[in-house]
Order: structure tokens, then C-alpha cells, then sequence
């Protein structure tokens, strides 16, 4: 089983429901084991157990919410060699454009050493359908690489 951790901060509910659409997709892989935790939940044995990461923040005052800041903070020094080249996606639900929270998420996958390998899936304003629809195709993508072996 490839275990697919998506890790997200939700206040309003939106990213909440976009995590659970990531996590519908990615359990519709046959072979994907998946863990959806909210960002204080998860921990560095989750990063490192994990064939896949998907993160979902809101933005806020365009940057990543704290929570999420804070589960990096919490994993990077113990984590740094360990999960080198691990797949990652991000979702955001966004006010603005949500550029700010994404680069800075980008910036501290580098350090990471996380290889991204999809397209960012970034709500503004209201969330539609369509929006959740392409948060279960990253899912999806997601797990389908790490159930395949490709990344």
C-alpha cells in the first residue's frame, strides 16, 4: 500500500472540504492507503511514513496559515535527508490569488527536498464543483504515481 498523507488548515470549512475531496480521489486508487489529518494532528513519523504529501492551506494575508507553517517548522530538522524527492501537491483556498501561500509553501518543499508533481489547485472566492473536481484529480495523480512506482 502506498500511504498518501494530506496534511491541511481549515477555518471556514473550504480547504477542509477541498482536503476531503484530495482524499476521496486519492483513495479511489486501488493500492493508496490514505491518512487525512489536520495540520496540529500530524507529525514528522507521518511525513516519513508516507509514499505522497498533499497540503492544503487558506491564505491568509497571502501566506500559508500558521498551522500548516507550524507542521513544517515541527518536522523539518528531523525529517532533512530523510524524505528526499517525496512526491508533494498543494491545494489552497484562496481570498486573493493565492500566489503568496504557494510560493512560500514551494520555497520550504525545497529545503525539503520534496519533488512537486503536479499542478497546484488554488480556489479564489467561492468553492465550486469544479474545484473539487480538480482537487480528486490530484488526489488521484497523487496516489497513482506512488501506487505505480512513478515518483
Amino acid at each position: 500500500m502506498a500511504k498518501i498523507l494530506i496534511v491541511y488548515h481549515s477555518q471556514t470549512g473550504n480547504t477542509e472540504r477541498m482536503a476531503r475531496a484530495v482524499a476521496e480521489g486519492a483513495a479511489s486508487i486501488e493500492g493508496a492507503e490514505v491518512v487525512l489529518k489536520r495540520a496540529g494532528e500530524a507529525g514528522l513519523q507521518d511525513l516519513l511514513d508516507c509514499r505522497g504529501l498533499a497540503v492544503g492551506t487558506p491564505e491568509n494575508f497571502g501566506y500559508m496559515s500558521g498551522m500548516i507553517k507550524d507542521f513544517f517548522d515541527r518536522t523539518y530538522e528531523q525529517a532533512r535527508g530523510k524524505v528526499f524527492r517525496k512526491p508533494y501537491v498543494v491545494f489552497i483556498s484562496a481570498g486573493n490569488d493565492g500566489t503568496g501561500a504557494l510560493r512560500n509553501i514551494e520555497r520550504i518543499a525545497l529545503g525539503y527536498q520534496f519533488k512537486k508533481v503536479y499542478e497546484p489547485v488554488i480556489s479564489k472566492g467561492k468553492l465550486t464543483e469544479e474545484t473539487l473536481e480538480k482537487c480528486r484529480e490530484l488526489g488521484q495523480t497523487l496516489a497513482g504515481g506512488c501506487v505505480e512506482g512513478i515518483y
